[in-house]
């Protein structure tokens, strides 16, 4: 049932990254869907604040500094804005430290009711952390918590744009090879990509390689070993990244925003994890994705996924399709 007007003022946080941002979607949908005509605020990073806005979801989106602790003026500003705010609920999809603390900043005035990782918040989540709760999981099971049983995976069909300008075959399948440079462990080797780019090419698919500045080097070497890819990188906005998985037959990829989107917009996908990722936690889930785990990705052969892109190709979902329990 929707809430009552009680809570017509409502905070949602969620910092980042892409890809917790993209997973916490659903919950953001869920929320508004319980509260239909609350004004709902979304707190965020700068880098995700249109995205926010393009979910339609919010009356208003707040950036958030991030002040640091001995950053007293950036601390206050902080605090002026959530007590100005007058809301009677926040939901922190973030439940880091930083936004428990923000939790604190109402003091000495009385704090609204609060549904994440704060005791004492009314509506207390408590799980042990560091946690290998899957993300969708344990969102949620904080939601339930809060009264919110109709929790979906993320909609994404707010994400539009217009590929045509790439000009791309009937038949093409995204390759995406990248990750943080700062989790290099996630990648698995771009001359296994390329040996996959040279099957798919065997197969009448066009491999299109996905990617950012951080992917310069693996995308060279797919391209030097398949010069018939095509390397979107560089040329697509995030927006682009769903109407493409709608459009291809499969995507590959390692642990990285971009394979996530392309997941959750319900194209078949391998989806190739490192151990150190936490595939537990993170990895995509649904009956259009087949994960591949391996504790040192330079040792999963590429025929493996292959086979695993062999029995997913053919077999594109609505979203809908995706599985929705634990």
């Amino acid at each position: 049932m929707p809430a009552s007007k009680r809570h017509d003022r409502i905070l949602v946080i969620k910092l980042g990254a892409l890809g917790d941002f993209i997973y916490a979607v659903g919950p953001m949908q869920a929320i508004r869907r319980h509260h239909p005509d609350a004004e709902i605020t979304l707190l965020t990073r700068p880098a995700y604040a249109e995205l926010g806005e393009r979910t339609g979801l919010f009356d208003a989106v707040w950036t958030d500094s991030e002040p640091k602790l001995w950053n007293l003026p950036g601390l206050l500003a902080l605090r002026a804005r959530l007590v100005g705010g007058r809301f009677g609920r926040v939901y922190d999809l973030q439940t880091s430290d930083r936004t428990g603390f923000y939790h604190r900043l109402f003091w000495p005035g009385k704090a609204p009711e609060w549904s994440g990782i704060v005791p004492g918040g009314g509506l207390y989540h408590h799980y042990q952390r560091p946690t290998l709760i899957h993300t969708q999981d344990r969102q949620r099971t904080q939601l339930r918590i809060a009264g919110i049983e109709d929790v979906r995976p993320s909609d994404l069909s707010f994400m539009q744009s217009d590929i045509a300008r790439f000009g791309l075959p009937e038949r093409f399948a995204l390759l995406i090879p990248g990750s943080s440079l700062k989790m290099a462990v996630k990648r698995w080797p771009a001359e296994s990509y390329g040996a996959i780019a040279t099957w798919l090419e065997s197969e009448n698919i066009r491999p299109v390689l996905i990617g950012g500045a951080e992917d310069k080097d693996p995308l060279e070497i797919i391209r030097g070993l398949c010069p018939s890819a095509r390397d979107l990188s560089g040329e697509t906005s995030l927006y682009d990244l769903p109407e493409l998985a709608r459009a291809a037959c499969l995507a590959i990829g390692n642990d990285t925003g971009p394979m996530h989107i392309a997941a959750l917009a319900g194209c078949p996908t391998v989806a190739i994890f490192s151990t150190a990722s936490f595939p537990a936690k993170a990895a995509p889930r649904g009956k259009n994705v087949r994960l591949l785990v391996a504790e040192n990705l330079a040792e999963l052969p590429a025929e493996l996924v292959r086979d695993a892109a062999e029995q997913m190709i053919g077999t594109a979902l609505d979203p809908a399709g995706y599985d929705t329990q634990a």
